[in-house]
């Protein structure tokens, strides 16, 4: 089997980089960033966040694993005290895969002829480059609403404990297949109105955005952010693709939850 380690680069993930590595090497498993079967992200969920897109382009051929060497790790299984027990699982343990879905993007331009499409393992969030943020929201081809705010979330059930719940979206579980859109400070008074609620969008739904005047925007796709400018249309759905997580004990979810937010 072959695997590769990311590091978050600070002196505690390098050290368990190098311990997982030499482990693994003496298991005799390959070692090979560019084609591994499972991809160990030692540090923080930014480094698994980091090493997905890193490998989103073999994402069939590769499962994931998490050890967190700071405060918060909510995609990580494992700690560095573990080091050992998770390179004897993986050695010696037929581990369990288990898939979350992602977020599709694809932003149009004016003009048309070309477009970008993008995966989100947490979220896409759309803003102005400055002003407030007006966006015709459609859903499935029809209008639902013209928002108007700082700017909107939408995010993937495993992403929706990220910056989505910090906007007062849902908690959703992951095995759930769909996508939700959270506003940011919204603006509803006599004359403007949105919604108010975050909007949970199964597999089928497809969310289109639609500039209503300006068609520069901030768009960020998990840690990556890129000013895109003569926007058409920005395409949010459930992608095909899935990230899949090699697990070789149980860790509930709403265990997860309740370890990373309320103990």
């Amino acid at each position: 089997m072959k695997f590769a380690v990311i590091s978050k680069g600070d002196a505690i993930s390098n050290e368990c980089m190098y311990k997982i590595r030499t482990y693994l090497t003496d298991f005799r498993f390959t070692y090979d960033e560019d084609e591994p079967n499972i991809v160990i992200s030692v540090g923080g969920d930014g480094t698994l966040l980091y090493a997905f897109h890193r490998y989103r382009s073999r994402l069939e051929q590769t499962a994931f694993v998490g050890v967190h060497t700071g405060h918060l790790g909510f995609y990580a299984d494992w700690v560095p005290d573990e080091i050992e027990k998770l390179v004897i699982a993986i050695a010696k343990t037929p581990y369990q895969v288990v898939e979350y879905p992602l977020l599709e993007v694809t932003i149009r331009y004016v003009g048309g002829g070309r477009e970008a499409k993008y995966l989100a393992l947490n979220e896409c969030t759309v803003k102005s480059v400055s002003g407030t943020l007006v966006m015709d929201v459609e859903i499935r081809g029809d209008l639902f609403e013209t928002f108007r705010g700082d700017g909107l979330c939408i995010s993937t059930p495993s992403g929706s404990t990220a910056y989505n719940k910090a906007l007062g979206g849902a908690i959703l579980h992951p095995s759930l297949e769909a996508i939700q859109v959270a506003e940011m400070a919204s603006i509803n008074n006599r004359v403007f109105r949105t919604i108010g609620s975050p909007l949970i969008l199964p597999a089928h739904h497809t969310c289109m955005l639609k500039p209503v005047n300006d068609v520069d925007f901030q768009i960020t796709i998990d840690h990556l952010s890129l000013l895109h400018k003569d926007v058409k249309s920005i395409q949010c759905r459930v992608a095909d693709e899935k990230i899949r997580f090699a697990r070789f004990r149980p860790f509930p979810f709403w265990k997860r939850v309740r370890e990373s937010f309320i103990q």
